[in-house]
């Protein structure tokens, strides 16, 4: 299923799971945002009109969020808070093998994006109109998860696992990659969200040049 010429992204429903969401009006308005920042952008949806999705004034509102920004940074730092978690669990399952370790990042980085679509379009599209100040936090979660793959990566190149020429154009095409499914992925797709994260799985193994199960050892 591809999205509609008119729509951003193919998904129509804000999702944050209960760990995610605060109690009671902060939480209703942090979805109702979500769902705003997602198919509008966050420069195209007001306070004004989350306030009245959420069914209140916006001099209420900002007594649960001191500004629009404050929502955003709140939305971004969720998302790749998630995402760190998910990478983390997805390693610690794995073994030392860097081939398996791409494998296990990029099936959990691409599962993310699949299962909670609007959250990590927000996150990652709209984390650039935060500023330094609200957005440093969530920035460094980003670059920490980056950073996981470049280390993966080199070490599979120090052992001759990978081919690439450059680490970090491959970083970053893996990366983009596994970003994109937030925009066209639902569960009506032909493909579950596990499926498709196996596939990009072999994807990112082909953009480093990773031999075929059947070659590894061989020689």
């Amino acid at each position: 299923m591809i999205p509609s010429a008119h729509r951003r992204l193919a998904a129509t429903r804000a999702t944050l799971l209960p760990e995610h969401k605060p109690e009671g009006s902060r939480g209703v308005i942090l979805e109702v945002a979500l769902k705003l920042f997602a198919e509008r952008g966050y420069a195209g949806a007001s306070i004004r009109e989350i306030a009245e999705a959420v069914g209140m004034k916006s001099a209420s509102l900002y007594a649960h969020y001191p500004s629009k920004e404050h929502i955003l940074a709140e939305l971004c730092r969720i998302g790749h808070e998630e995402h760190r978690r998910s990478i983390h669990r997805a390693l610690l399952e794995c073994g030392a093998d860097p081939r398996d370790q791409v494998v296990a990042y990029v099936h959990a980085h691409v599962a993310m994006h699949a299962q909670f679509p609007m959250l990590a379009v927000v996150a990652n599209g709209e984390l650039h109109a935060l500023s330094s100040e609200l957005g440093a936090a969530t920035f460094e979660l980003r670059n920490q998860s980056i950073q996981v793959l470049e280390d993966i990566v080199r070490r599979g190149i120090e052992r001759g696992v990978f081919q690439i020429p450059h680490v970090w154009l491959g970083v970053a095409a893996i990366g983009a990659m596994g970003m994109r499914v937030a925009y066209w992925y639902t569960p009506e797709f032909e493909l579950s969200s596990e499926h498709v994260a196996e596939v990009y799985a072999e994807f990112a193994l082909r953009v480093l040049g990773a031999p075929e199960p059947t070659q590894r050892g061989a020689g």
